[in-house]
């Protein structure tokens, strides 16, 4: 009609999404990068992304598996090719025996644990998270319709969950435990010693299943052992859910590949799960990962010392500036350091680092553990020399 005015309707998020937002990582980097186009000098050390390149013998075969017409669609979960190199790497490198069809690959380790808590949550269902603890693991749960139950682990244990807390939080709702070791953000690893009181805790909890993400798994420091616990405890593996990926060790983040193993019924419901969202994973992203998974390993170490080198001069770099304290962690390309003798305020702080000093970094609010900030040193260490010379030039105007 002439002279009305006609209005959209407002869109309504789904419930499922309404208390979830953007990464608080990529938000940071976001705005560093919106600095950075305009011109201003920013060291982004926010991204968990390795800053090598993917080995050249991946990238040929990628290109090997183009060139010979491997670019259809493959097995809903995995190529067999590449699901008998998983199943060949759990057995070299932890000691595990998985049958093809306990064996899943995604688009990315974030799918399996999207796959694992859409196929095995109820509405009510908890999932208990350690805390700090990356942000992807509560909104999962949210969005399968979980709830999560966020436990703090002090640093005086080393960011770990203890027994006692694990004890104290199952209820008959609990259907999952999630830990990730080493940790992103704290770097923090579990050791047998430090895993067994856990087991024990579970083997009287015959309700609740144990998801573990290893994808940090060739990434550790100081001769320590790295443990998976399917490996650990046999009166657990029918159910545990072990999960790992090739983008970090591989330096493989862009081609989006993560794979588990466990128990056959939860991978087919996982498969349910998938088959109705993304269908398979990239055909050339999969040959890539089986050339990663059986072509020569030497790079792991290599790179690992480039890696320690670097944790060892953020860690002394940060220890050295008035109101910074921050652990040695064992494991991953992070530290999570305490800003507590600046600000009990670590997203103030974080601000303050990025806009002041132009340095990026995440505040460990949004892991779940303040007042802390998470730098990732997987970049190359002239920023990370530039980047501490401008933190501590900013703490120095804050105190």
């Amino acid at each position: 009609m002439e002279g009305q005015v006609h209005t959209g309707s407002v869109f309504r998020p789904a419930s499922r999404i309404a208390a979830i937002g953007v990464s608080e990582i990529l938000k940071i980097t976001g705005q560093a990068m919106a600095m950075k186009r305009r011109g201003e000098d920013v060291i982004i050390l926010g991204a968990g992304e390795p800053d090598f390149d993917t080995p050249e013998h991946i990238k040929e075969a990628a290109a090997r598996a183009m060139a010979a017409g491997a670019t259809k669609y493959t097995l809903l979960d995995g190529t067999p090719e590449l699901k008998a190199a998983i199943r060949d790497k759990f057995k070299r490198d932890n000691g595990l025996d998985f049958a093809q069809d306990q064996v899943t690959v995604s688009a990315g380790a974030k799918q399996i644990l999207f796959n694992a808590m859409m196929a095995s949550l109820d509405p009510g269902d908890e999932v208990i998270i350690p805390a700090p603890y990356w942000v992807t693991y509560a909104d999962i749960v949210l969005i399968a319709g979980g709830k999560p139950v966020v436990l703090p682990c002090a640093e005086s244990t080393g960011f770990r969950l203890t027994a006692d807390q694990l004890e104290r939080a199952i209820t008959p709702r609990t259907r999952w435990v999630l830990l990730n070791s080493p940790s992103n953000p704290t770097g923090a690893a579990y050791s047998e010693a430090d895993y067994r009181p856990l087991l024990d805790v579970l083997l009287r909890h015959p309700q609740v299943w144990l998801m573990v993400d290893d994808i940090y798994e060739h990434i550790v420091y100081d001769g320590f052992r790295f443990v998976t616990p399917a490996a650990l405890e046999p009166g657990l593996r029918d159910r545990i859910l072990t999960v790992n990926g090739v983008s970090k060790a591989y330096a493989m983040t862009g081609w989006r590949i993560g794979y588990a193993a466990g128990p056959r019924e939860l991978i087919a419901a996982m498969a349910v799960v998938q088959s109705q969202s993304t269908s398979c994973p990239s055909s050339i992203s999969q040959a890539a990962a089986l050339a990663a998974l059986t072509g020569p390993q030497d790079l792991l170490a290599e790179r690992r010392c480039s890696f320690q080198a670097r944790r060892d001069f953020v860690v002394d770099a940060l220890n050295a500036i008035p109101g910074l304290s921050c652990r040695k962690p064992e494991g991953a390309f992070y530290t999570f350091a305490s800003c507590a003798g600046l600000t009990s305020d670590d997203a103030a702080f974080a601000r303050h680092l990025l806009e002041m000093a132009g340095v990026a970094v995440v505040p460990g609010s949004a892991f779940g553990l303040a007042p802390y900030f998470r730098i990732s040193y997987a970049t190359a260490m002239t920023e990370l020399k530039e980047a501490c010379r401008r933190i501590a030039a900013a703490c120095a105007r804050l105190s």
